[in-house]
């Protein structure tokens, strides 16, 4: 067998006997990077190009909104803000049959594009959403399959680390592609692209879900019962526990698709407006996170529209004063994020979501930079041409191709984390796609779908692992993997209407960029 397939084999071997990922990738990449220089199958001195890999990936600016959305929706869901919505929104729409149901996946979509964990939000969600559907006669199938299936939203919905890592692979292989064809002014694709492109869709898998449930409570009533005795919640409950995270929604999404901010800057943005909701949760008035938020958007757009540089010599006074202006909107905003975080520290939330943010980025980040060596490897000894010839053998040309493809994504999906396959599969077969004619921009989306996918397929759904860990003892680990089956079902008929009507994914991106 050669070399480079025996080494796809090794690797998933050796993730499968539950060796740590990263360190799975790098051993295997170097092991077999020894064993072709041995055999004369690979030049060693190709891995003179590694540094250059690690050092492009440590400078790549759009990565480096991982961990500031990571730290977003880790101080939402530690402050209690998730928890909030979860249950307004159940109260909400608990009366309707199947409503408790409905409520779950609306607030997944909510938390999904204001926070992107897929963890937090499962874990919320079992925590809090599925024993109240057990105590209202939910058939336990469902109502594990429903909180399972919502939790991983915050995949495909924007902002999420997946769609970000996503981006940055797509237009990696976008431009191999256009050099391939002899174009060396080359096109790039960016993150608000994809955020655009994954938007619809991701509410497209949302109203999927919403009929599934309707139409399971209409035809078996037993299964999905209204909630009985429950307080409907008023205008002001309604409001508080919804608007800010519809807020923090716009101002991130609306300033990375408005093209008024770059992913990274949008996602400090919600990093800070997430510390300062989190700050009123635990006391700090609400007038001055208002007032902070306002302020910072104030100097964000004056210094944008009328910048000062106080270090040149032909400064005017109206320069001083507008300086002075400037730093007065700074100190403020400033002194109200210290308030917040002190706040947040004291009540003992600071420090786990730092930690978190830290162990989730570390991951990722490790996973990525192990996954250069793979490559670099796994090229070397010609895995990137065999991966051509084997997309162009295909019987149906480019379409056969795709669902090999896609096939072959949704099979490693039972085994490997969105994260190795983005890093290690995507740059191998994506440039081959985009080279037969495939449009990048919707087969990004079809890619993102299936990965998402790859959190409800046993034996090693995260999603099912968080709600394992999150739901009550009478819910058996059979019933969580019975529950989200019919869901897989329905993110291949997501899947498939995307395939069939492009312009779903197409449409939002061409309009706006």
């Amino acid at each position: 067998m050669p070399l480079d397939l025996m080494m796809l084999g090794a690797l998933i071997g050796c993730i499968l006997l539950g060796f740590p990922v990263s360190f799975s990738i790098s051993g295997t990449a170097i092991a077999f990077a020894f064993l072709g220089w041995a055999t004369g199958a690979l030049d060693l001195s190709l891995l003179g190009a590694l540094g250059q890999r690690v050092f492009g990936v440590m400078t790549n600016t759009v990565l480096i909104a991982i961990p500031l959305f990571v730290m977003m929706g880790v101080v939402l869901e530690k402050s209690r803000i998730a928890e909030e919505l979860l249950e307004t929104m159940g109260r909400l729409f608990g009366s309707l049959r199947g409503g408790l149901g409905i409520s779950v996946i609306l607030v997944g979509a909510l938390l999904a594009a204001s926070t992107g964990i897929v963890g937090a939000t499962v874990i919320a969600m079992g925590m809090i959403a599925l024993p109240t559907m057990l105590r209202s006669g939910y058939d336990p199938k469902l109502a594990s399959g429903i909180v399972a299936t919502s939790g991983t939203l915050g995949q495909i919905i924007p902002p999420s680390t997946l769609l970000i890592i996503l981006s940055d692979v797509m237009s990696n292989a976008y431009q191999q592609a256009q050099f391939e064809q002899g174009k060396f002014s080359v096109e790039t694709i960016s993150v608000g692209q994809i955020f655009a492109g994954a938007l619809l869709p991701g509410l497209l898998l949302v109203v999927i879900y919403i009929i599934y449930v309707l139409a399971r409570a209409f035809l078996v009533p037993g299964d999905a019962p209204p909630l009985q005795g429950g307080v409907r919640p008023g205008r002001n409950e309604i409001i508080r526990a919804t608007v800010p995270p519809i807020v923090l929604i716009i101002a991130v999404l609306g300033a990375i698709l408005g093209g008024i901010a770059t992913p990274t800057e949008a996602a400090s943005v919600g990093a800070v407006g997430a510390i300062l909701m989190g700050g009123v949760r635990q006391g700090l008035s609400a007038k001055v996170a208002i007032a902070a938020a306002a302020a910072l958007i104030i100097l964000a757009i004056a210094a944008g529209v009328a910048p000062v540089r106080l270090q040149r010599s032909d400064v005017t006074i109206v320069g001083w004063v507008q300086g002075a202006f400037y730093a007065l909107l700074a100190l403020g905003g400033i002194a109200a994020i210290v308030a917040s975080l002190r706040r947040l520290n004291n009540a003992g939330m600071l420090k786990p979501a730092m930690t978190s943010t830290m162990t989730v980025t570390a991951m990722i980040f490790g996973t990525i930079l192990t996954a250069s060596i793979f490559s670099l490897v796994f090229i070397g000894l010609g895995g990137e041409e065999r991966i051509e010839e084997i997309l162009t053998a295909m019987p149906g040309g480019p379409t056969g191709a795709l669902v090999f493809s896609m096939l072959m994504i949704f099979i490693l999906g039972f085994f490997l984390d969105f994260v190795e396959i983005a890093v290690i599969l995507l740059p191998l077969i994506t440039p081959a796609l985009i080279l037969m004619g495939h449009d990048p921009y919707w087969l990004a989306i079809l890619i993102a779908i299936n990965l998402q996918t790859s959190f409800l397929t046993p034996p090693f759904g995260f999603s099912l692992f968080y709600l394992r860990g999150a739901a009550p003892p009478e819910i058996t680990t059979g019933q969580i993997y019975a529950g989200v089956a019919p869901f897989i079902l329905l993110q291949i008929v997501g899947i498939l209407i995307v395939w069939l009507i492009p312009a779903i994914a197409t449409w939002l991106p061409g309009v706006i960029f």
